[in-house]
């Protein structure tokens, strides 16, 4: 990645999860390509690292999204549905605990 290249790219914090996977994927193909100067090869490296962390946070925030639904939706279930589930949950904490006691 020469230096143009590199101002020419937008902040890896301003794009969408879309965009960084585009993206990540271009640097993965040149970097396997490997046509590049070492100096070109580094900096497209650090820009492959910040990209999968943005689509790491991206990804992070979309599972948080989806728990906070899930428990929202928790709320809005039947009585019997809560109960029944609360008795499952009671079911493996107790199957669990039972686990701990064996190693001990």
């Amino acid at each position: 990645m020469s230096q143009t290249d590199a101002t020419e790219r937008p902040e890896v914090s301003s794009l969408s999860y879309e965009q960084a996977r585009d993206e990540l994927i271009e640097v993965v193909h040149r970097l396997e390509a490997g046509s590049t100067t070492l100096e070109d090869a580094l900096a497209l490296w650090e820009r492959g690292e910040a990209l999968a962390a943005r689509c790491q946070a991206w990804l992070d925030g979309a599972r948080e999204r989806l728990d906070a639904a899930r428990a929202g939706d928790g709320e809005r279930r039947a009585p019997s549905a809560q109960n029944a589930e609360a008795e499952r949950e009671a079911r493996l904490e107790d199957a669990a605990a039972g686990l701990g006691e064996e190693d001990a």
